[in-house]
């Protein structure tokens, strides 16, 4: 990579040298971050704690449909810990009422965006003394989560660092100078406590840096996050989950690999999936395929507020498919030149001999019965995660502003009609004391759990892997 040329590029000769050069070491010295974790194991409680980045809620989501659809025999249970707006020292202070209430075995921690601050940058001269004074804090304030995460031998600990805060982009909204700087900072000290303490570190900011920077060289206002430089799209929480699943050296499973010779009536190959009743005719060949697997479905409805990315988006920059999303059929011995393929009687394509020897990558195939499978998985999940959501607008009123007048957890009348008086002039608590009007009442609060965990007992009820025939046909 041409480091000066892309400094040229997008306009860096009017910052500081410091700062160039912090940009510079940054993508070299990113592939220094990489750690890899333990995958999940069945019966996990996993909690993602972090900001509004994690309250969103999607690559946590997408995490655990991955784990929905590749592992369906394994539940696992995946909670959303995120309050917008938190720092560390929040985050510290929700960790006995919200975050460990949930009872991990695996606890994910994620902060940096928000402890990195923002219009202080707008200061002359100030960039230099910010920096210094959030990473002393975050820091500070990390301590107290490490001594407190020190005493639960029993939890497996995960450290995140933020997602970018991206400074490059072509845009002139919430343009801070220096954020990036600090935030490096931030990431630096997680990455050296993880290692310390023998936790695992996930590195969400130099890869998805590197991306931007490498993307940005052809279209200037391409970013994993989206117009305010903060929050990812729903691309950008793809990539996360992706960087997060190739951390716990997932990356190559395949959905299925089935490998005939049509010609020997033979399995050449048939990985985490089962093929019988073979049939060959001089019409072409037929048989039964389970697989132990669902392919990842891809969404390709924008999600996240305010960001028009969407999930599908993320395959351009990242190779999700090659790596977490193969569910390869390849047929050799075939002795006609096209064939008519089909799946329980249901049409998906035709294709040459050519092609059917090279393999065709079913995964990708929307029409397929296992496809449209994942895909009702990936619409309960979606039911799920947007019921999650509510329940996290429950704690942001509780923290972001119960706390501060003394009425944690306080859910009496008098206190909902305390939000009534303020919800007016405040958007985000007018934005979310519905939710918490939900979960404030025990009785309302009963039934929405109690519909909440029917969607994901219905997702483990749905996503086992049906036996299928595969007809392929001389045209």
């Amino acid at each position: 990579m041409n480091i000066i040329a892309l400094i040229i590029k997008f306009n860096f000769v009017k910052m500081r040298r410091t700062y160039i050069l912090f940009l510079v070491l940054l993508i070299l010295g990113g592939n220094a971050f990489s750690q890899q974790i333990l995958s999940f194991s069945k019966n996990e409680r996993v909690v993602f704690a972090g900001n509004s980045i994690t309250e969103h809620g999607y690559y946590e989501s997408y995490i655990w449909l991955y784990y929905m659809t590749h592992f369906p025999e394994m539940r696992i249970d995946v909670f959303n810990g995120g309050v917008g707006g938190d720092v560390a020292k929040q985050i510290y202070a929700r960790l006995d009422g919200d975050i460990l209430s949930n009872k991990p075995t695996v606890l994910a921690v994620t902060f940096g965006m928000n402890d990195s601050r923002y219009f202080e940058y707008k200061k002359p001269g100030a960039a230099e003394q910010v920096t210094k004074s959030a990473v002393e804090e975050s820091y500070n304030s990390f301590l107290l989560i490490q001594e407190k995460l020190k005493d639960l031998p029993d939890v497996k600990k995960i450290i995140i660092t933020t997602s970018p805060y991206d400074e490059t982009m072509k845009n002139d909204e919430n343009y801070f100078l220096g954020k990036s700087v600090t935030i490096e900072k931030i990431a630096k000290f997680q990455e050296e406590a993880a290692k310390a303490n023998n936790w695992g570190f996930v590195d969400f900011l130099h890869p998805m840096t590197e991306i931007n920077l490498r993307e940005q060289k052809i279209k200037p206002e391409f970013t994993l996050t989206g117009p305010d430089r903060i929050h990812p799209g729903n691309s950008g929480h793809l990539v996360m989950a992706y960087l997060f699943l190739k951390a716990q050296g997932l990356s190559g499973k395949p959905v299925a690999t089935i490998k005939i010779d049509a010609s020997k009536k033979k399995v050449i190959q048939s990985e985490n999936c089962s093929i019988t009743k073979i049939i060959s005719t001089h019409k072409g060949i037929s048989f039964d395929y389970l697989a132990k697997s669902l392919p990842f479905p891809i969404d390709t409805v924008p999600r996240v507020e305010w960001n028009p990315h969407k999930q599908i988006e993320a395959l351009a920059v990242i190779p999700f498919t090659k790596e977490f999303n193969m569910e390869l059929m390849v047929v050799s011995g075939l002795r006609g030149e096209k064939y008519r393929v089909s799946i329980d009687s249901t049409f998906i394509g035709n294709w040459t001999t050519t092609d059917l020897a090279k393999g065709i990558n079913l995964a990708t195939i929307k029409s397929t019965p296992q496809y449209m499978q994942a895909s009702e998985i990936m619409d309960l999940n979606q039911k799920r995660h947007d019921m999650e959501f509510q329940h996290r607008s429950y704690y942001w009123v509780q923290y972001d502003f119960l706390d501060a007048k003394g009425l944690l957890f306080n859910d009496s009348d008098a206190v909902r009609d305390t939000i009534n008086k303020y919800a007016p002039t405040n958007g985000w608590l007018n934005a979310k004391k519905a939710a918490y009007e939900i979960i404030r009442v025990k009785s309302t609060k009963d039934e929405f759990l109690k519909k909440y965990d029917g969607l994901v007992n219905e997702i483990y009820q749905k996503n086992a892997p049906v036996k299928r025939k595969i007809s392929i046909e001389l045209i």
